[in-house]
């Protein structure tokens, strides 16, 4: 074993502890390794949630990663930066959380679009569905607009959820070399393979995400004051329940998923007729709440109960180009709306 590598076993943990083994000696050396290894928490949670497709697996493997570290760094030789060692630690995990609970897809990943949108949606809760992750968890924390702009293309949720058709190694492979940018020969030291073995795997990777990756429509970056505009108006015609003017803010191929219903729409016609026969909004029933998620805009959608207070129904997260809303997500997960800031009413 590598002196700058831990064990793989896993070691469950609610948090990194204040005070470490007996082994690093004093409270100092705890202390030093929190303070080197904390910067690097946000990205190594936004890594974890590409790997796995779930914020609330990738909370669970960074606290992981700090503790098998924190256990091992009086072993630590630095022969690698304190940052590779620590993604090293984290990939390890995910790669064995990813063999013990497999992937996450999407409904538009499972198979055709339904043509009937009247007919009535079943869900499929057994499924471990993709989840959103809000930009406050996994927005690059940088000044650099480039890497900004870069974390947030790497965190949409159409790539994360193309990366969910890659086997693990391939996965690994592409954000590392594609996202991480490390060298060909530091990811088959990880993986303990061969750089051609590396190379191999990363055509590949690059292929199918080529095939099954995000439709290549140029998204309008959520600041444009054009997006802004749009999404006033979108939010404007679900509380008013206005069919026609959600009706003109679709593309004509938008493309509609609310899992964990596994039934996907495409079409703006269907998508308004699915609004209108599944959910039947008069005005004011409806009340949205903007949110950010995967670099996206997004809503907390309430609905009215019949006490007359507006509770948390779903979260839409949204896709905008040029032409409207391409894509929506409407993940029927009220436990998300605490994760993004959302409140409790409307």
């Amino acid at each position: 074993m590598p002196a700058d590598s831990v064990p793989a076993d896993r070691t469950p943990a609610d948090r990194v502890p204040t005070k470490g083994p007996a082994a690093t000696g004093t409270a100092v050396d705890d202390r030093e390794f929190l303070d080197q290894a904390d910067p690097y928490r946000r990205e190594l949670l936004a890594h974890c949630y590409r790997m796995l497709g779930s914020i609330h697996d990738a909370e669970d493997l960074v606290q992981e990663t700090y503790l098998r570290a924190w256990k091992s760094y009086e072993r630590f030789e630095g022969r690698s930066s304190l940052r590779t060692w620590l993604y090293r630690i984290a990939t390890n995990a995910c790669l064995t959380a990813i063999d013990q609970r497999g992937n996450r897809p999407m409904p538009s990943g499972l198979g055709a679009p339904s043509d009937e949108p009247e007919r009535p949606v079943v869900a499929s809760p057994e499924v471990p569905w993709l989840e959103p992750a809000p930009d406050t968890v996994v927005a690059a924390d940088a000044a650099d607009p480039a890497a900004i702009v870069a974390a947030r293309e790497s965190t949409r949720l159409a790539f994360v959820a193309a990366l969910q058709h890659l086997p693990a190694k391939q996965r690994v492979v592409l954000l590392l070399r594609d996202v991480l940018k490390w060298r060909a020969a530091e990811v088959a030291e990880l993986l303990g393979t061969s750089t051609a073995a590396v190379n191999s795997a990363l055509q590949r990777a690059r292929e199918r995400l080529e095939q099954d990756g995000p439709a290549r429509d140029e998204l309008v970056e959520p600041a444009d004051p054009s997006v802004r505009e749009l999404l006033d108006r979108y939010a404007k015609a679900f509380e008013d329940a206005d069919i026609t003017a959600l009706l003109e803010l679709f593309k004509q191929d938008a493309v509609w998923e609310m899992p964990p219903f596994p039934e996907w729409f495409t079409g703006a016609d269907v998508i308004v007729r699915l609004v209108i026969a599944q959910c039947g909004p008069e005005p004011g029933e409806l009340r949205m709440v903007p949110a950010a998620a995967n670099g996206q805009p997004a809503f907390g959608l309430y609905r009215r109960d019949e006490d007359g207070v507006h509770r948390p129904y779903h979260l839409q997260v949204l896709s905008i180009t040029a032409d409207g809303v391409a894509h929506v997500s409407a993940f029927f997960d009220t436990s998300l709306f605490p994760l993004f800031g959302l409140p409790e009413s409307a």
